[in-house]
């Protein structure tokens, strides 16, 4: 993280803008009343600058701006505790609202790093399908999917043995990377469709990361983190005679929200996660079955 006067390297201008705001509006505005209450005193006392003001009543006003300049921070207190507050917690299944305010920029960058993607796969599908009628102002979405490295050995998932033991089942993990390289397929098959119309340029990739699938992290366009972790000791029945999985459930997933628009606490924690998920991203795998980054 960065400190005293540095700025960030993705720091665009609005953040500095915002930034530079938040630290002289208050001045300028003090000066501002302070100002109009000195003037209409001054006016009010001193003829040849009533005269030149063409005014009688400065008195009032004067006294009026000094009121002002008091309460000026028990007004702004109390505008900011009137604010909407910022979501703390959403639920998975809220990831839908996210990936449509997300494509209401221009460029979308969606990353994701947990189990199968399953939620996440489900509305970006839909939210791309619909770039076939009208793709709004999006002119290029590049999505992210790190997920577990299906191929080898795990204990989660994995079979729930006699003991509760979690015991490594191939078949099982094939089922998961099969399922992933569905979701693959799928979008990267409507990709190359809108690619090839020319409206929007979508590129899609899926990589494997070493481990076990514990945290569920979204980040939408490097401005917006969801994160949460999910249940290791969630079960899933299998079916007639097959054992039960340990297998987390995304969609139950419960996801705390940072926002570069928050304090900064929250915008050094999406700092962090960017660099996290851009430096695994480095480090992860291509499946041999990915149809490729530009789909």
């Amino acid at each position: 993280m960065s400190g005293g006067g540095s700025r960030r390297p993705d720091e665009g201008v609005g953040e500095r803008l915002k930034r530079f705001q938040a630290r002289y509006e208050p001045i300028a505005t003090r000066l501002l009343l302070l100002g109009i209450f000195v003037t209409g005193l001054t006016a009010q006392f001193v003829k040849p600058v009533g005269d030149a003001l063409e005014g009688k009543a400065f008195l009032g006003g004067a006294l009026l701006s000094l009121v002002g300049y008091v309460l000026y921070d028990t007004v702004k207190d109390l505008a900011a505790s009137l604010r909407t507050p910022t979501r703390a917690q959403v639920k998975s299944r809220d990831l839908g609202t996210f990936v449509t305010e997300a494509f209401e920029a221009r460029n979308v960058e969606i990353s994701f790093l947990g189990y199968t993607g399953e939620t996440l796969y489900n509305a970006l599908y839909h939210r791309l399908e619909g770039f076939l009628d009208d793709p709004g102002p999006t002119r290029r979405v590049s999505v992210r999917f790190l997920i577990p490295d299906f191929r080898q050995p795990m204990i989660v998932p994995s079979r729930v043995g006699a003991d509760g033991a979690p015991v490594d089942d191939e078949e099982f993990r094939k089922r998961l990377e099969l399922k992933c390289q569905d979701y693959d397929r799928s979008l990267s098959a409507i990709a190359q469709r809108l690619t090839m119309v020319g409206r929007v340029t979508v590129e899609c990739e899926y990589r494997f990361y070493p481990g076990i699938p514990r945290d569920k992290v979204c980040i939408f366009n490097r401005e917006l983190v969801l994160h949460g972790l999910y249940d290791m000791a969630a079960r899933t029945m299998g079916f007639g005679p097959e054992p039960e999985y340990y297998d987390p459930k995304g969609y139950r997933t419960d996801l705390n929200v940072w926002s570069r628009e928050d304090s900064d606490d929250a915008k050094a924690a999406v700092a962090t996660w960017n660099k996290h998920f851009d430096d695994l991203w480095g480090l992860a795998e291509r499946p041999p079955w990915h149809r490729g980054a530009a789909a």
